[in-house]
């Protein structure tokens, strides 16, 4: 195993992934609307809030969610059903410009064609034209929709890149890369989802918990922060 392979490895040992915590878990197997709305709702906030605001909406607007409920819906309305997982009316608006896009048949067929037959550079740009979404959240469609070979990259996974100092730069791309280059693709997922929750229970941004941590024999920031 290389090195990538052999964090991973130990972070499995050390976790078991809770889907309760993960919005991902919530809209895998779901419509592409559902999934896009759902992943969009968790940008800079917590899959806890993001959920709370998914299932809101859901409530109002069918289990999965149904575009053509939404799109004539009041903005004010919609505002408050995802106020949870905040930055609501930006968000509002992303969510009814979605909502009547994904209403005319003709543009959704071809907006799952041209990702199915686009590299994941392209098809992840093609998704970035969409209103709201962000290169992360455009992955983890990619990803968990198309099964296209990305690997998300959110906060605690660039943090803990960082530390470890498998890279230099903050750069989404590169980190992403990094991590492409040293795993399998049937990997990307379960790492991402691992290191995620490393991230959250032991590599946290203030006061880590480095004596605890199963991988601190790879980390730069243990050795030389911490004295290790």
């Amino acid at each position: 195993m290389n090195r990538a392979e052999e964090i991973i490895d130990l972070l499995s040992r050390k976790y078991r992934i809770n889907p309760e915590e993960f919005i991902v878990n919530k809209v895998r197997g779901r419509p592409l609307f559902d999934m896009i709305v759902g992943v969009m709702l968790s940008q800079n906030t917590s899959d806890k809030n993001a959920m709370k605001a998914l299932e809101n909406l859901r409530r109002r607007f069918g289990d999965p969610l149904d575009p053509c409920r939404i799109k004539d819906a009041d903005k004010h309305v919609v505002e408050e059903l995802i106020r949870p997982a905040g930055m609501y009316r930006q968000r509002a608006e992303n969510i009814l410009s979605l909502a009547r896009l994904f209403c005319n048949k003709y543009f959704v067929e071809k907006l799952m064609e041209n990702i199915k037959h686009s590299n994941p550079l392209e098809a992840r740009e093609i998704l970035m034209k969409l209103p709201g979404i962000g290169i992360k959240s455009a992955d983890v469609v990619l990803n968990q929709y198309f099964g296209k070979p990305v690997f998300a990259v959110d906060t605690h996974i660039r943090r803990i890149s960082l530390r470890l100092g498998v890279v230099k730069s903050k750069s989404y791309r590169v980190i992403s890369e990094w991590w492409m280059r040293n795993l399998p693709p049937e990997k990307y997922l379960l790492a991402h989802l691992l290191l995620i929750t490393h991230g959250r229970r032991t590599c946290r941004a203030r006061s880590p918990r480095c004596e605890e941590c199963p991988i601190r024999d790879y980390c730069n920031y243990y050795r030389s922060e911490r004295g290790g």
